[in-house]
């Protein structure tokens, strides 16, 4: 890996394009050089992963939304769309929108947590939609997502956001944007130009995920993916793009970053490296928040040996400057104490998360976050018993650079009544590459069936893994086989609401 300098440059003192961030990175995507078969192997999973938390998701209430407005754009040869028939294809941007949408929603699919977040997985849907729509080989798909990971990856290792608390999709509308030029093999010019549209138009707020978190944080990232193949789509049609995006006078980093002292270092692929980048990722076991991941698992551990949770006087959970200021009771948001909060807001409060997972000893997608359950006496006053604060040692290990160090853990004190104490940690979770039980494609797999049962037909489970494990082999006219069908009259289709569209 080479490190990138960015620092902020005054007009008169010319930069050449050659040495800006945008253009080494759409250098790295040019790169013809072959995707390693463990990569390979691992963007299957990831597409099984995605796919399965979109159809558990399909009929919520956002990704209902986003897909009765893509059904609203049907496209001869275009994309497919989760839960309709893979005969019925739209605008790519608007099958992006609507499947990126689904695959957020539960927050349950790969994350890459490093000076900033990620879900990397985000970049599949506005790849694979243009995959489709543009006839592509899964060969070629598998090139895109490879080059889509790597600068995901790279810009959270090397960039923080949210200090500046803007969005962590503002990484993922260039790494869209470099993934499709990627997979279409677009000359650098033109991926250079991309990457700098999809980040000027994909600069937003971390209110999404602040106070009161509606369903924008579900459709955040499908609308960064929307904007990258728009982005693509003009640029290559001969526009361009306001340059540099990174180090210019009055670019993102001069003014909404670190400003004009600011200096980041951001590592990327040399020519001739191969894109390895989504190997440092991680899927979740859980659908919750990465940083829950663990103390989730800890959570059973430890709630396995207490018989009466109404004996525990308080739980302090010593943790990293992220899970105390983000999710932890250092955000000061009283939302993530409140049991009528949304789904959406109580999986970003390990109060809330820690305090179920303890009792129940299990974790599911939909009962885990029930109104009813949320509700619970005996809960409410087990969450609001609970609170965090940072410990350096795991803040340093949340920004340590060897994966073997890093970690997104905590350690937690109950203390009883009667004056005892139950003390334990957990640095990675079970699922973890580092953890008890590292996923594997046959976690993904179950992971896939269990999420779908009830949903769709296990014949149609068994031709959707069937095709993913087969995407090296995939022909142009196959890649809308990587759809999943749901059985006609289970799609929710949203009549009781109209809209523009």
């Amino acid at each position: 890996m080479k490190k990138h300098k960015v620092r902020v440059y005054p007009s008169k003192k010319h930069l050449p394009r050659e040495k800006q961030l945008a253009w080494k990175m759409a250098e790295v995507c040019a790169d013809k050089v072959p995707v390693e078969k463990d990569v390979e192997a691992m963007i299957i999973n990831r597409i099984i992963d995605n796919a399965s938390v979109a159809i558990a998701s399909v009929n919520r209430h956002a990704p209902a939304t986003a897909r009765v407005q893509a059904l609203a754009h049907p496209r001869k040869g275009g994309a497919t769309v989760f839960g309709m028939p893979s005969n019925q294809t739209y605008c790519a941007e608007w099958a992006a929108w609507a499947n990126g949408t689904a695959v957020r929603e539960l927050d349950f699919h790969d994350t890459y947590l490093a000076a900033d977040y990620s879900h990397p997985g985000d970049n599949i849907p506005p790849i694979l939609a243009v995959a489709q729509q543009t006839g592509q080989t899964g060969k070629n798909l598998i090139r895109g997502l490879a080059a889509g990971y790597e600068l995901q990856v790279d810009l959270v290792t090397g960039i923080c956001l949210h200090e500046h608390k803007i969005d962590h999709i503002a990484h993922l509308g260039p790494s869209a944007a470099g993934g499709i030029g990627a997979m279409l093999k677009l000359p650098t010019e033109v991926i250079y130009q991309s990457i700098q549209q999809a980040l000027h138009t994909t600069v937003s707020t971390r209110q999404s995920r602040k106070g009161e978190i509606s369903s924008w944080k579900a459709f955040a990232p499908a609308h960064a993916g929307k904007l990258a193949i728009e982005a693509v789509d003009r640029c290559m049609r001969g526009e361009g793009a306001p340059s540099p995006i990174y180090e210019g006078e009055d670019s993102v980093v001069a003014w909404i970053l670190d400003g004009p002292d600011a200096e980041y270092t951001v590592p990327l692929p040399g020519a001739g490296e191969p894109k390895r980048a989504i190997l440092d990722t991680y899927t979740k076991e859980h659908s919750a928040e990465y940083q829950s991941q663990a103390l989730i698992d800890l959570a059973f551990k430890m709630g396995a040996e207490i018989d009466n949770f109404d004996d525990i006087e308080e739980i302090v959970i010593h943790t990293s400057h992220h899970t105390h200021y983000v999710i932890g009771t250092g955000a000061n948001d009283p939302q993530k104490m409140d049991p009528n909060a949304s789904r959406e807001t109580l999986d970003h409060s390990i109060m809330y998360i820690f305090a179920v997972a303890l009792q129940d000893g299990s974790w599911h997608h939909v009962k885990s976050y029930a109104p009813r359950r949320a509700a619970r006496k005996d809960t409410v006053r087990l969450w609001h018993k609970i609170r965090t604060v940072e410990d350096p040692k795991w803040t340093e290990r949340y920004h340590s650079r060897n994966p073997k160090v890093k970690a997104f853990g905590a350690r937690v004190e109950i203390r009883f009544k009667d004056g005892s104490q139950m003390e334990d940690e957990m640095a990675v979770a079970n699922a973890h590459p580092l953890g008890a039980r590292p996923f594997e494609r046959e976690n993904y797999i179950n992971k896939f069936m269990t999420l779908t049962d009830g949903i769709i037909t296990q014949n149609e489970a068994e031709r959707f893994i069937e095709t993913a494990e087969r995407l090296p082999k995939l022909k142009a006219d196959e890649l809308n086989q990587l759809n999943v069908q749901v059985p006609a009259g289970k799609v929710k289709r949203l009549a009781d609401k109209k809209g523009i569209f």
